[in-house]
């Protein structure tokens, strides 16, 4: 027979989504699912809409609890978990049919501890079938990596994803802090033998002008956060020829929101401090690895030494490769 998959979904104030989501996941060819939904102390029609589904389906479990955060509702989904794997789904996202199916028999057919799968984004049309479907087989090492090539955020995030319970037997997200994935997926990969790749737009990511991590935000600083904890994780495990790539991905988002705090958040002076101090130190901590190409380490030095200039070169280059 096949496992029972937990299907996680937190709720907090996604009234006008909630049902297109809820849909999506019931369609599931895989049926053998229970579906949590961790109503988040939403202040909306959620929670009435949550007991609706629970009463129309006995699969579905519906968890009402104050208002934790993303992290708060996702563990409180693990506990109550009885699935032999776990699925994270946002609430106002939805899923192809095969969504589950897909990811199972990925596990399934090459013994992996978890599966991946391609997303889209979407605004509420069917989700685009992009991709060649075939499945690629990669080891927890090369997980890793894959948070650092020009795909990695297929890589990086919660929700596209399907897991062994046992993943979590440790890990937990961490509260109160936004970019929770950056802070938690690559702790799960560290303990992953073999995973699964699928190649195929299974999960669509619905935009909306609220999105919390679109635009500037003061808690995109937990991003850094979460960059300077992967940063010293993957130096103190042994993943020394990641350090590059690692600290300049680190180094260039960290930049990116430096200019966002510099410019929408009066009084920051002391987090901006902070961040130049981490790619001052990311400067000399890339030495026993390697180099940064001459380029990016010229830039990173003018950075430093005058942020406004950088900026200003910066939008230059932007607006010249615009042009061609």
């Amino acid at each position: 027979m096949d496992a029972l998959i937990s299907v996680i979904i937190p709720v907090y104030r996604v009234e006008a989504y909630l049902r297109r989501c809820m849909d999506s996941v019931l369609a599931q060819t895989y049926r053998n699912m229970e579906i949590i939904l961790v109503d988040d102390g939403s202040d909306d029609g959620c929670p009435a809409i949550c007991d609706e589904y629970a009463g129309q389906d006995e699969r579905v479990k519906v968890i009402h609890q104050k208002n934790a955060g993303l992290s708060g509702a996702r563990n409180a989904g693990i506990e109550m978990a009885q699935g032999r794997y776990l699925a994270f789904v946002d609430s106002d996202d939805y899923l192809a049919s095969d969504f589950l199916e897909q990811l199972y028999r990925a596990c399934v057919d090459t013994d992996s501890d978890m599966s991946v799968c391609r997303w889209e984004y979407v605004k509420g049309e069917a989700i685009p079938e992009k991709g060649s479907r075939e499945t690629k087989v990669f080891t927890g090492r090369q997980m890793m990596a894959n948070l650092y090539i020009p795909d990695g955020a297929y890589f990086v995030v919660a929700w596209n994803k399907l897991y062994k319970r046992e993943l979590f037997e440790t890990i937990r997200y961490p509260l109160g802090r936004i970019h929770e994935d950056e802070a938690t997926t690559y702790r799960i990969y560290h303990q992953v033998k073999q995973a699964a790749y699928v190649d195929a737009s299974l999960y669509g990511y619905f935009v909306t002008p609220s999105s919390i991590t679109r635009g500037f935000n003061p808690k995109r600083l937990d991003w850094v956060k979460a960059g300077a904890e992967r940063i010293d994780f993957l130096e103190e495990q042994g993943y020394g020829e990641l350090m590059v790539s690692a600290l300049q991905a680190f180094a260039d988002g960290s930049i990116d929101i430096y200019f966002g705090m510099k410019d929408e958040l009066p009084g920051s002076e002391e987090e901006q401090r902070w961040i130049r101090k981490l790619i001052r130190q990311g400067l000399s901590r890339v030495k026993p690895y390697g180099r940064f190409p001459l380029r990016t380490e010229i830039g990173y030095r003018m950075f430093l030494g005058c942020p406004g200039i950088y900026r200003k070169l910066l939008e230059r280059v932007k607006s010249e490769n615009g042009k061609q």
